[in-house]
């Protein structure tokens, strides 16, 4: 058998179910691979390695002793530190703030049902308002392909720790982004799912934009990991019911039409970001898929009328009252973000505007998708930024955000059309070390298909999700 720590999660529970393999010597394994690149990579905000020893040690009892063997049974799992869990300390990336969790969300409490082992909780960036992972509390989280560059983020920590083979499942989530960037950076699978399908603890339920999901380093662990997040629950007025299971057998895509596109556009794509691109595409038509390329409408301005308005109307104008708090205590990003909120609540209209943009944005997508089961595009248009760097190399004039995070992340339009399920792929890897990823973007609640279609590309080019980290 390989190391332990470098099993899928899929073969992990199968080797612990025919007792080749218990849970505590599995996360015995995986505790000692974190030690080994946690020095390099800084994925961790938290150890929970005592509480998780414990964990594994009643799941391997139930093993022994032919209980009901719970759907993660025993699986190391990495819990991005924004999710509340009742009674566990909360940091959020913030010197400022140092709380105790008063409720568990349903996404934890789904895992730790299920049997999860949490041995750690991963680093975000603070707030988690950042497709990048640093912040003053914790430091850079760096990318175990390339140290130099970026893991991502929001939900770079977990990205980074399943890429390292420091946990073999891991949270995140997304509301613009946030688990498909280090997804696809890390050279793993991440869902963002469609609004509703996954429960959130409020009040960010009911902002549409915002979605939690799985982290894994296969298309088939992380379906997996969805059916057990997935399904309607008391806390969320927006759950979908009834729950919806993502098949354990994913059919072919034979005569499937499926759609690439490059730039979404908008964007200005790196050639090696292209190549691998197109390179799906031409590796789903081996898998059976009619496969043409197509261009969308859309623009930079269009995409920011939307996301800017949202954004400062709901999670901005949460940090901006973060920062009127602590005006001091601040990372640089954050403060910027509280600007351009203030600067968005500001505007006659803005909500209404918004929506507009939104609407127009639709209306290409979905006479797309009256002719494609679903389009491939980009996640990140470059091939990294620098670990650690805030604003990619400048500020705007006015001191926002810097423009150059819209230019490079190409997933905030399915947040912006949160209906739509996004599966977050490996597309290859750049000449710096760093992967490229894609996504694949279904119609509207169309979740399996996209598994199905991620699925079949993992068939013609098989990836492990583990990085050439040497500690």
């Amino acid at each position: 058998m390989n190391e332990a720590w470098s099993l899928t999660a899929v073969d992990a529970l199968a080797a612990m179910r025919a007792k080749d393999l218990s849970p505590v010597e599995l996360l015995e394994s995986v505790i000692a691979r974190a030690e080994a690149a946690e020095p390099i990579v800084n994925a961790f905000a938290e150890r929970r390695y005592e509480q998780a020893l414990e964990a594994a040690s009643a799941s391997a009892d139930r093993y022994a002793n032919g209980a009901r063997i719970r759907p993660l049974e025993g699986l190391p799992l990495a819990l991005k530190e924004e999710v509340p869990v009742r009674g566990w300390r909360m940091r959020h990336g913030s010197v400022a703030i140092d709380e105790v969790a008063e409720i568990t969300s349903p996404l934890a409490e789904r895992i730790l049902k299920a049997g999860a082992v949490v041995h750690a909780r991963t680093t975000t960036p603070e707030l988690s308002c950042a497709g990048f992972t640093h912040s003053e509390l914790w430091g850079v989280t760096r990318n175990p392909w390339n140290t130099e560059v970026t893991a991502g983020g929001s939900s770079g920590g977990s990205g980074a720790s399943l890429a390292a083979g420091s946990s073999m499942l891991a949270s995140g989530s997304d509301i613009g982004g946030s688990i498909r960037l280090p997804a696809s950076m890390n050279g793993v699978v991440g869902f963002k799912p469609p609004h509703g399908r996954v429960p959130v603890d409020p009040p960010f339920n009911l902002d549409r934009y915002c979605h939690d999901g799985p982290m894994a380093r296969t298309v088939t662990d992380c379906a997996a990991f969805e059916n057990v997040l997935a399904g309607p629950h008391p806390m969320d007025v927006t759950s979908l019911r009834p729950k919806l299971r993502i098949p354990s057998t994913l059919k072919p895509i034979d005569g499937w039409r499926v759609a690439v596109c490059v730039s979404l556009g908008a964007w200005d794509v790196d050639e090696e970001v292209a190549a691998n691109t197109r390179a799906v595409g031409d590796a789903l038509a081996e898998a059976g898929a009619t496969v043409v390329e197509v261009e969308l409408p859309w623009t930079m301005d269009q995409v920011k009328a939307a996301a800017r308005r949202h954004f400062g109307m709901i999670a901005g104008a949460e940090i901006a009252e973060h920062v009127a708090a602590h005006p001091d205590q601040v990372s640089d990003y954050v403060e910027a973000w509280a600007v351009e909120a203030t600067t968005t609540l500001a505007e006659p209209g803005a909500f209404l505007r918004g929506l507009e943009a939104e609407q127009a944005m639709w209306e290409p997508l979905g006479e797309l998708f009256r002719r494609s089961r679903a389009v491939i595009a980009p996640t990140w248009a470059v091939t990294g930024i620098p670990a650690g760097d805030s604003f990619l190399g400048e500020l705007t004039p006015d001191g926002g955000p810097n423009d150059r995070q819209y230019s490079v992340m190409m997933t905030t339009p399915f947040n912006i059309l949160s209906p739509c399920p996004v599966l977050a792929v490996p597309s290859g890897v750049a000449s710096n070390g760093v992967p490229t990823g894609v996504q694949i973007v279904g119609r509207t609640y169309s979740d399996v298909d996209v598994f199905r279609i991620g699925a079949a590309l993992e068939r013609v080019r098989p990836w492990t999700g583990l990085a050439p980290l040497s500690p």
